[in-house]
């Protein structure tokens, strides 16, 4: 032991009553490991041990310094050889430094399994030899769907790499997208995988890891331009949950310049049977982001345009899916009417439901046909 460990070496004089200390990398079954390959004993190298063999190895100095062909070195070229060169070892590897940290992450294990695994996603979406079948999935396919579990988790399981890269502890899958970055993958990759992470956090409802999703919507929001590749469903699909306030802003900034590809069903609406309707939050969200969209589109005088004209039949599909109540008052009905200029409307007949809705509530009639 002596011969080829310096932390042996050092403590020669104390061996009868040495004892490991308790953060030995891997534990006392990983010592157990050590001790035979010391001894010379055929004990087999997997991608499930070698992480915690090599930290332990560092841990009890086992270099080239004190032997020749020592464990440090003889892991380190299982490692480059064998494990990094697989994609289900090198997962297997990084995800059992989780428990070796931080001696995972200073022998660079953590950092050689991310390049590896960024290398090969790269390499995916690049296919220099077309053995792809398929393109790679994207998320235009989700701009006229609901963002929903189901259509998330099909996604997600139709590419094995994007599967096992969004099951990744956060601390890794942040590194992973750094190295994608760094690699040059486009980021109309990058950011729907970053959206179908976060994804994993939101839903199915009742199952949110706030802090998880706030952290992966850094990710996403803090990259010039990268929303264009993400539906505006998905943005607000978060807003819908206690973010801090600076993020619900971003999404907010999102959403107002992808507001004319939503689809109703994306929209946040109040609870049945909420008595206070007329300025629940989710309403109070809802019109304040038509009327920053409506502020934008004056500014640059785009009053007339396509996504102009969707926008306003989106807002009047909004008012006429609304659960009115009783507390409604008339003026805060022409209010929200008035969310957005008539010059978006070439059509009244979301609008006509709207007003049938709030009359069925109220069951009292009004002057305010001039506005139709």
């Amino acid at each position: 032991m002596c011969a080829k460990s310096g932390y042996f070496k050092e403590r020669e004089d104390q061996l009868s009553e040495i004892e490991i200390p308790q953060e030995f990398p891997g534990g006392a079954e990983t010592f157990e490991k050590i001790m035979l390959f010391i001894y010379g004993c055929p004990t087999l190298i997997h991608p499930f041990n070698i992480a915690g063999l090599r930290c332990a190895a560092q841990f009890l100095e086992m270099t080239e310094q004190h032997s020749t062909g020592n464990l440090c070195e003889r892991f380190d070229l299982y490692l480059n050889q064998v494990v990094l060169q697989n994609w289900d070892d090198t997962l297997v590897v990084l995800k059992k430094c989780q428990d070796l940290v931080p001696w995972s992450e200073d022998l660079l294990i953590v950092s050689r399994c991310i390049e590896s695994l960024a290398f090969t996603a790269c390499m995916e979406i690049l296919d220099p030899e077309r053995r792809r079948e398929k393109p790679v999935i994207m998320l235009e396919g989700m701009v006229n769907q609901p963002w929903e579990y189901t259509n998330i988790e099909r996604i997600i399981n139709q590419d094995t790499w994007i599967k096992d890269l969004t099951d990744l502890p956060f601390e890794f899958f942040k590194k992973i997208i750094g190295s994608l970055r760094r690699q040059g993958m486009k980021e109309r990759y990058v950011s729907p995988l970053v959206a179908l992470y976060a994804s994993k956090s939101v839903i199915p409802e009742g199952q949110t890891n706030t802090d998880i999703l706030q952290r992966a919507l850094d990710l996403l929001l803090t990259r010039d331009k990268a929303y264009r590749f993400v539906p505006v469903g998905f943005y607000f699909a978060c807003l819908a949950h206690n973010l801090k306030h600076d993020t619900v802003l971003k999404l907010q900034d999102q959403i107002v310049s992808l507001l004319h590809t939503a689809q109703p069903e994306n929209f946040i609406y109040p609870k049945a049977g909420n008595r206070q309707v007329a300025f629940s939050q989710e309403l109070l969200t809802m019109e304040s982001l038509f009327s920053v969209y409506v502020s934008t589109e004056s500014e640059r005088h785009l009053t007339s345009s396509s996504s102009n004209v969707r926008v306003g039949k989106l807002w009047d599909i909004f008012l006429s899916r609304l659960p009115y109540d009783q507390e409604m008052k008339t003026t805060r009905f022409i209010e929200l009417i008035e969310t957005v200029p008539m010059s978006f409307r070439e059509s009244h007949d979301q609008l006509y439901l709207a007003v049938n809705a709030f009359l069925q509530v109220c069951a009292f009639t009004f002057s305010f046909f001039h506005y139709v």
